[in-house]
């Protein structure tokens, strides 16, 4: 009766790897939902119509984007987490992905378990900008400024635990500065404090910041990014001035479905890695503010573990405690 029973076993598992198989050979035969757990026309959505346009003309099939924001990105991810795995549903993952394991103390689902890696779709740094009349013209400055002036200076962010934020919190740290956290609704918010002196600096998102640097209002002084932004050569890394090793990016990602067949998962991955390396669409998506990624599943799984820990270690500096 066992061997009966595991023979059954093995030919329902047989039979189930081929319709996975044969599934996989025709995918994709009809939309794609990709779930994104931001509003439309932020800098996440901007990256998955842009990848979701290249992925229709290259996969036959509209990759429609759906637009899931609140939960700090949990509500869109458990949206895909209980779908089906048959690559019909992906995540654009934002920044928030790696953060919430150290700021929510119940999240209704396991990232590794229930969620494959597909590509680390694209990057974007943040700005050290800083009040014109402030005498810093540099990290270093800015950071002998700050040790003369323990507990004087103030940053401006967007919010508690917003990547502007945790850049801050993470320069802190990393600068051994005592300088103090101001949280504002909203980057628009946070620059105005920055420009008419309410805050002294502000690590500010490229969109929000980088008009006002070039009208006078604000010193841009550094970006964020691990290499210069192509868009701002000029402009040194916080990395380069003072801060070796600093990195704060905000980061986009395509995940899916744990269990949805690797034959698809390499399909995507496959052609997310080829549209990032295309010198049109690489121009195009610096213009809106993210650098294309593109990497393998192996590499974002990394990626992802590393901005897990990071950020772990940043919030309980930070004194920031799970909710």
């Amino acid at each position: 009766m066992n061997a009966q029973r595991g023979a059954v076993w093995s030919l329902i598992g047989a039979m189930s790897v081929c319709a996975f198989a044969k599934a996989a050979e025709t995918y994709p035969n009809r939309p794609v939902r990709f779930i994104v757990a931001q509003t439309a026309g932020g800098n996440a959505d901007l990256v998955a119509r842009s990848y979701g346009q290249r992925l229709s003309e290259r996969l036959g099939q509209q990759f429609v984007v759906d637009n899931r924001p609140g939960g700090g990105g949990v509500i869109a991810t458990e949206t895909v987490v209980r779908a089906q795995p048959d690559g019909y549903t992906l995540l654009l993952a934002p920044t928030s992905f790696g953060i919430n394991p150290s700021l929510i103390a119940k999240i209704p689902f396991d990232s590794k378990r229930d969620l494959a890696p597909v590509s680390l779709l694209g990057k974007s740094p943040n700005m050290l900008v800083v009040n014109p009349q402030l005498p810093a013209r540099s990290v270093g400055e800015l950071i002998t400024l700050a040790r003369s002036r323990p507990g004087k200076l103030h940053f401006s962010s967007s919010g508690i635990a917003s990547s502007n934020h945790l850049a801050g919190e993470l320069f802190k740290m990393m600068a051994s500065v005592d300088i103090v956290h101001i949280a504002y609704k909203g980057g628009p918010a946070a620059m105005v404090a920055v420009v008419s002196g309410e805050s002294e600096f502000s690590f500010a998102s490229l969109p929000t910041s980088i008009g006002l640097a070039k009208a006078g209002k604000l010193r841009a002084v550094a970006v964020t990014s691990a290499a210069r932004w192509p868009p701002l050569a000029e402009i040194p890394t916080v990395a380069e001035s003072g801060v070796p090793g600093f990195e704060n990016a905000v980061w986009q990602a395509m995940l899916a479905p744990a269990k949805t067949p690797q034959a698809i998962l390499d399909v995507l991955s496959k052609h997310a890695m080829e549209i990032a390396r295309l010198p049109e669409f690489r121009s195009r998506m610096m213009v809106e503010g993210s650098e294309p990624q593109g990497t393998d599943a192996a590499t974002l799984a990394r990626f992802i573990d590393d901005e897990i820990e990071k950020w772990r270690k940043v919030t309980k500096a930070a004194g920031l405690k799970p909710q």
